[in-house]
């Protein structure tokens, strides 16, 4: 057995940053969270390396700290989130579903849709952190929302609402966690770009199905949402890219 094996090496330092995480008095996610936290994380590195592995944890710890930010106020207005931010399985897979699949498939693909299926793991987190960063700054720090649908005033926390400060929030994150894809090597310059743009559409397309569907359909939950904005945003990155070779 060789240790150099990356399935060996993701093994063991998922178990041992996981074993950490749990001893550790705040905890991210429930005890469910972190055994699928886990397995997510053995996948990622056995698929995608260290590159890969880098943007995941960014995006968790970005993903945890933003949610706690505002988290007394957000408590008493009854809009934060649920077991005061810790994650559970569904959770896990809701957001990092279509990058674990774009993951899995580089393994099965020729190089140039291996490119292109990278770009999409790094858009479909890119749209997720921008989603997170706009929805739970804009529930803390937004002076004015408002339903995406009809653009008339909206309390925080309202599903579908938006704000100009989540909006910038959420620009900021999805280009500071593509330039950390881009300065890892992970993607190209104009990828960052891309990433950016379509973080931006999904995460607006999220709010108009939270305004539009969730409250009407019961099987519509937040994390079913979360899945439908990552493949948008891992979609239109990755067709644009393959419709327009500039980009590769």
């Amino acid at each position: 057995m060789k240790f150099t094996n990356p399935w060996i090496i993701a093994n063991g330092l998922n178990l041992f940053l996981i074993a950490i995480a749990f001893i550790l008095p705040k905890k991210f996610l429930t005890t469910a969270g972190y055994l699928h936290a886990w397995v997510l994380g053995v996948l990622i590195w056995g698929t995608l390396g260290w590159q890969g592995y880098t943007i995941l944890i960014f995006y968790f710890l970005v993903g945890s700290a933003v949610t706690h930010i505002g988290i007394t106020e957000k408590k008493l207005a009854g809009i934060a989130e649920k077991r005061s931010g810790m994650r559970g399985p569904a959770n896990v897979w809701g957001s990092a579903l279509i990058a674990v699949l774009c993951a899995l498939m580089t393994l099965f693909s020729a190089p140039y849709w291996q490119q292109l299926l990278i770009l999409g793991y790094v858009a479909s987190f890119s749209t997720k952190l921008s989603d997170t960063t706009a929805s739970e700054i804009g529930k803390a720090y937004g002076k004015s929302t408002f339903l995406i649908t009809t653009l008339k005033p909206v309390s925080r926390g309202t599903e579908g609402a938006i704000s100009l400060e989540g909006t910038l929030a959420g620009i900021t994150t999805s280009g500071v966690i593509a330039l950390l894809a881009f300065f890892i090597g992970l993607i190209n310059l104009k990828q960052v770009f891309l990433c950016i743009f379509s973080a931006f559409v999904a995460t607006n397309l999220e709010s108009l199905i939270g305004a539009t569907l969730q409250n009407k359909l019961d099987w519509i939950t937040n994390e079913v949402v979360n899945v439908f904005n990552t493949f948008i945003g891992a979609f239109i990155a990755i067709f644009a890219a393959w419709g327009w070779t500039k980009f590769i």
